[in-house]
């Protein structure tokens, strides 16, 4: 079994699992820096190597690999490993090298790939509900969304060649949860959050532990096809907020990517051209698919992300807070009507 992105918080977590699992053999792990997400990978046998075809070709000649788990798949930018060009290159060119190298692997039998729902996009022209089988109305304007495509489309070339390896593709909804952190995660976590005047999009969420569910079972099992991967139900990004405890700011539209410009220059948050769309339009995607082939349901997307909101500190505006200041008000009511009444049975008295 080889897992791409043990660097990453999800591919360390993914084959931390595998290798607890007695009906998964050798697990072997590769990412450029193998040791940097803080999860004990005892068991995982790791390569510091770059997606590239010939150390691939070598690693599948000299072990027996039947299996790959594609998780290297960045979903944003980052300063430290090189931008944006990099983050295309590990997603894209890192991609095509792997299966390139999987084609010549004569033992392999399963792939399974870490894909997003930005790959339907976000615009004014979406259906409420995305299947599987809907194509993107608009292309999107985000790099990470564009990624996506050429991965998927890398994918169903693959399966084409090779009809004998059963390919998974999972497209998850925003990850969740209290130890994920996310841009998204960090977005909730404001005391302010920017949202667009006029809009309350529709959202989904998927937590991490599904998540981590889901893979597992794609990886011991047969699951060939796509597959939308989210909590049922949806919440508007109003719902999210108040839940949160936060305060919302609304701005107009093409006020908002100067509000992300400005977050971006001091620090605070990095917002993708994705994530701007999709606080815009929203996105709602169908997971019939999943629950039938995977047997396997997801929290809601309200459930996951309640339990993200009591992993946080408290916002202004938390639940507890209003109710305190609901019963503080109603109890000032109750005096200032007792007191009227009080006057009035005196006046009447006179």
């Amino acid at each position: 079994m080889l897992v791409t992105g043990v660097g990453r918080y999800l591919g360390a977590r993914v084959a931390a699992r595998l290798a607890g699992d007695p009906a998964i053999g050798r697990v072997i792990g590769i990412d450029p820096n193998p040791t940097t997400a803080g999860v004990d990978l005892a068991g995982v046998e790791l390569r510091e190597s770059q997606l590239r075809t010939g150390e691939l070709l070598k690693l599948f000649g000299s072990n027996d690999v039947t299996a790959v788990a594609h998780l290297a798949v960045a979903t944003a930018p980052e300063s430290q490993r090189g931008g944006r060009a990099a983050m295309k290159e590990s997603n894209v060119i890192g991609t095509m090298q792997l299966l390139a190298a999987c084609q010549q692997a004569p033992r392999l039998r399963k792939l399974v790939v870490r894909s997003s729902t930005a790959a339907y996009g976000a615009s004014f022209r979406d259906p409420a509900v995305f299947t599987e089988d809907t194509e993107p109305r608009d292309v999107p304007r985000g790099g990470f969304a564009r990624d996506v495509l050429d991965i998927e489309g890398y994918v169903r070339g693959f399966c084409r060649r090779r009809r004998d390896v059963a390919a998974t593709v999972l497209r998850f909804a925003p990850f969740i949860g209290q130890q994920a952190e996310t841009r998204l995660s960090r977005y909730f976590s404001m005391p302010v959050v920017p949202t667009v005047l006029g809009r309350d999009p529709r959202l989904q969420f998927v937590h991490v532990d599904d998540a981590l569910e889901v893979l597992h079972r794609a990886i011991v099992g047969t699951h060939p096809g796509t597959y939308n991967v989210a909590g049922r139900g949806v919440l508007t990004l109003n719902q999210a907020i108040r839940r949160a405890g936060r305060i919302a700011a609304p701005t107009l539209e093409p006020g908002l990517s100067g509000v992300a410009a400005f977050a971006k220059r001091s620090g605070m948050l990095d917002f993708s051209l994705d994530q701007l769309d999709l606080f815009v339009h929203g996105r709602v995607v169908d997971t019939t698919a999943l629950i039938e082939e995977f047997g396997f349901e997801p929290r809601t997307t309200a459930e996951a992300f309640d339990e993200f909101v009591r992993a946080q500190q408290p916002g202004p505006l938390r639940p507890q807070r209003l109710r305190e200041a609901e019963k503080l008000i109603l109890e000032r009511i109750r005096r200032v009507r007792s007191a009227l009444e009080s006057s009035l049975e005196s006046s009447s008295d006179d």
